[in-house]
């Protein structure tokens, strides 16, 4: 099928916003813009009371629309409840209290390992990349971390990573496909996006897909496309799509 990508970042949107709950600690960090619309939406939607913290510390910003192109803006602090510093976002998931934690990677494996420092031989990397910065904290500390892709394909999810640079409590991996999860000590399958097909994930795939059934990741309803409209009138969704 057919999909726009303003169509792909409606869905993982939507997929990671289903994934909160109600009175969650849900944090996410610089160059994040899809996971904060996410927890914009959860909040408006169906998890009023989900406490959301950022990198500026702002918690519950009264709006994202002035979040700025890093996601980590001090806008994100106007309004906001309180103010929580990063050490402190440490220091909560550290001692079992962060709920959630939205982080990035650039190679995964079937093991859940994450790679976001080199490509290739760490000593004569072909790509150095940027590390593993909070990650390496969070993902093994937070109760649940979700990680998102706007890249699918062999070269993203691989039988073995070239460099583990976090490994943890990878819960959920939300691509431009499907949605993955960590269960049995390996990623399996859990969802489908509406618009695409067991055969283009498994081409897209560089592990061989497990997974119990074949189930559709629904498309976002009305209801969430509006809410969507609301709560992020300058599209900050669309950002990681312009690269």
């Amino acid at each position: 099928m057919t999909r726009t990508p303003g169509q792909v970042a409606d869905m993982m949107v939507c997929a990671m916003a289903r994934l909160l709950e109600d009175g969650e600690r849900v944090f996410h960090g610089v160059a994040s813009h899809m996971p904060m619309v996410a927890m914009a939406l959860a909040k408006k939607l169906h998890a009023p009371n989900l406490v959301m913290l950022n990198i500026p510390g702002g918690v519950n910003p009264a709006s994202i629309a002035g979040a700025d192109i890093s996601s980590a803006g001090g806008d994100l602090l106007a309004g906001a409840e309180s103010c929580f510093p990063l050490m402190d976002v440490f220091d909560l998931s550290m001692r079992g209290g962060l709920d959630v934690a939205f982080l990035g990677g650039v190679q995964f494996d079937v093991r859940g390992n994450v790679n976001a420092s080199v490509i290739g031989s760490y000593r004569k990397p072909n790509v150095r990349l940027p590390g593993g910065a909070g990650s390496a904290v969070l993902i093994p500390t937070a109760k649940k971390a979700i990680i998102w892709r706007t890249k699918h394909d062999r070269r993203t999810f691989v039988e073995q990573v070239d460099f583990v640079t976090t490994r943890g409590n990878v819960w959920k991996i939300v691509t431009p496909l499907c949605v993955f999860e960590f269960r049995h000590g390996r990623l399996r399958l859990d969802s489908i996006h509406y618009y695409s097909s067991l055969e283009e994930v498994r081409e897209n795939t560089g592990f061989e897909l497990q997974y119990d059934e074949i189930r559709t990741t629904p498309p976002p309803t009305a209801r969430e496309l509006a809410a969507l409209r609301q709560v992020d009138p300058r599209n900050w969704r669309m950002k990681e799509f312009e690269r």
